[in-house]
Formats: C-alpha cells, sequence, structure tokens
C-alpha cells in the first residue's frame, strides 16, 4: 500500500491506533490520580483529581481529552474501582460527588482547547481563562449534586466550604496541570516523530 493511500485512510478514519492508545493511557492516568485523596467528614474528599482532568485535556486537545475523561467516567460506571478511595458504579456518580464527576469532560474540553494566537501571552491568558471556566463548571455541578443527593447542608454553606477547601488548591492545580501539559505534550510529539 502506497503511503498516500495509507494517509488518505488514517485520515478517513475516526481514530487511530496511536489516538485510541492515548486515550486509554490518559485514562488509566485519571484512575491513578484519583486515589490520591484526604476523607472529609463532609463525604466530599480532598482531591488532585482536577489536575488529572485539567491535564489530559492540555495533553491531548479538546477530543481525545474529553474521549479519555469519557472512557474513565463510563468504567467507573460499570463498577470498576476507579473512583476516588477505590469507590465506582452508578452509586459513585449518584452519590455527593458524582456531580463533580459528571462535569469533568466539559473540563478536559475546555482545557483542551489551543488558541491559535500570535501573541504568545495572549495564547496562555486565553487557555487560563477557559480551564479556569471549565473548573467552575465542575464546581457548579458538583456542588449542585452535592447539595441535592446529600441533603444536609444548603447551597451556600457548600458554596463557602468548597471555596475554603477545594477551589484555591483547585485553581493552582489547574493552571500548573496547563504548564506541566506542555513538556509532556512535545515528549510525545518526538516520540511520534521517530
Amino acid at each position: 500500500m502506497s503511503q498516500t493511500a495509507a494517509n488518505a485512510r488514517t485520515k478517513s478514519a475516526k481514530f487511530t491506533t496511536r489516538e485510541i492508545v492515548f486515550v486509554g493511557m490518559f485514562a488509566a492516568v485519571l484512575a491513578v490520580i484519583s486515589q490520591i485523596s484526604l476523607p472529609m467528614p463532609t463525604g466530599v474528599p480532598i482531591t488532585i483529581q482536577v489536575f488529572g482532568v485539567a491535564l489530559v485535556g492540555a495533553v491531548l486537545g479538546a477530543k481525545l481529552g474529553t474521549m479519555a475523561t469519557v472512557v474513565y467516567v463510563l468504567l467507573g460506571a460499570v463498577g470498576l474501582p476507579i473512583f476516588a478511595n477505590f469507590h465506582g458504579g452508578i452509586s459513585a456518580l449518584a452519590g455527593i460527588t458524582g456531580g463533580y464527576i459528571w462535569a469533568w469532560p466539559f473540563m478536559t474540553f475546555l482545557c483542551g482547547i489551543h488558541p491559535k494566537v500570535q501573541n504568545k501571552t495572549a495564547n496562555w491568558a486565553i487557555r487560563i481563562v477557559l480551564a479556569l471556566l471549565g473548573l467552575a463548571i465542575v464546581e457548579v455541578i458538583g456542588g449542585i449534586q452535592w447539595h441535592f443527593v446529600g441533603g444536609s447542608m444548603s447551597l451556600s454553606a457548600i458554596a463557602i466550604y468548597s471555596l475554603i477547601a477545594f477551589v484555591p488548591k483547585d485553581i493552582v492545580i489547574t493552571i500548573l496541570a496547563l504548564f506541566i501539559a506542555v513538556p509532556v505534550r512535545r515528549a510525545i510529539e518526538y516520540a511520534g516523530a521517530r
């Protein structure tokens, strides 16, 4: 088969083998990062999961990153113990922390947008704003489900608790993930070129 025919076949495929491998690898990265958590009396642990979610999007881009996150969520939904503290199943998605998990694909997508702005500073500013918008979506959807499923805390109490316990840490690790993604992405591109 000629190189041109091989390239045409690759472009017509929805996902290349390489892309499928990356989706699986980064879904596994999310599973590992999810186990780094500190249980809290409220039932919502302090984790670095948003770091993983942002990293996956920033490294793989919007399309593949979102796919990796969706694969991770679906694997957890069918019962694999890959959510925080080795939980899994529909009950985890329907529980007080489920809203955060449901919102991760939105954050991954936004973190995976790589604007084509000539000015490097403007480019980074846009990427950070999009990532923080994704984080805000996670916090809002997560907080709403926590309120309605948990029932013991008001929305305002959850918002205040989140602003103290989660949001400052999550802002820092989300931005950190964007910067760490740059050398990771370069390494992947370099390995693919060899």
